[in-house]
């Protein structure tokens, strides 16, 4: 075991693997997901409600982010805007990558509102917009939240991708620790293990969070 497997190493490699987490990371995670959700819900609500000279452009471009590699985006959007910085390019590519499947969900919960909903609202003859944020919404969130979350846990296991773009995220710094060591072993476990830490209670979380909801 000691062979492969030094413990020093790990104790060192800890510290840094864990700020690079919490600061570069978690950072992209969360501020990708919620330019993500908020995004996906202005596109979703263009395709549902927008002309189609309007909708037809969001969705074709929409199909074209889907399609191609997130890997592609960031390098793309990295080397197009060499003056901006790296992690701001990450967020926003991420939550615009993310947009596009949050978006379909976000369809999916809209589509499965009742259409008594849409006429009882029609029949109080209440504002459209208020139809939207007071009716529809609040009933398509309750059925998308759970697949929501599920692309959040997504997203954060392809921050490693951020890597391509120079940004120190965990993976980066793994390969940074090992590449000083001469030992990747406990670097790269160590960044596995995080993940999972933080990947795994959160799918749980979702898998309850969708079970309580299906009650209702």
């Amino acid at each position: 075991m000691g062979e492969i497997w030094n413990w020093d190493y790990a104790a060192a490699a800890l510290p840094q693997l864990l700020e690079a987490f919490f600061r570069v990371t978690l950072v992209a995670t969360v501020l990708g997901s919620i330019i993500a959700a908020v995004l996906g819900l202005v596109i979703a609500f263009v395709r549902r409600s927008a002309p189609a000279f309007v909708a037809r452009p969001v969705h074709w471009v929409m199909e074209f982010i889907r399609m191609t590699p997130l890997v592609v985006q960031l390098l793309f959007v990295y080397y197009t805007f060499t003056s901006w910085d790296p992690l701001w390019i990450g967020v926003g590519v991420l939550g615009i990558h993310y947009a596009t499947y949050m978006a379909e969900v976000y369809r999916s919960g809209i589509d499965n509102v009742p259409a008594g909903q849409w006429e009882a609202a029609t029949a109080l003859s209440l504002p459209r917009q208020r139809t939207w944020t007071r009716v529809i919404i609040p009933q398509a969130l309750r059925t998308t939240i759970p697949a929501l979350g599920t692309w959040v846990i997504s997203m954060f296991k392809d921050t490693p991708f951020l890597f391509v773009i120079t940004v120190p995220e965990l993976v980066n710094a793994a390969q940074n620790v090992g590449s000083r060591t001469f030992s990747y072993v406990e670097a790269f476990t160590l960044a596995g293990l995080i993940f999972l830490a933080a990947s795994y209670p959160t799918s749980i979380l979702v898998r309850k969070l969708e079970n309580r909801l299906a009650r209702y």
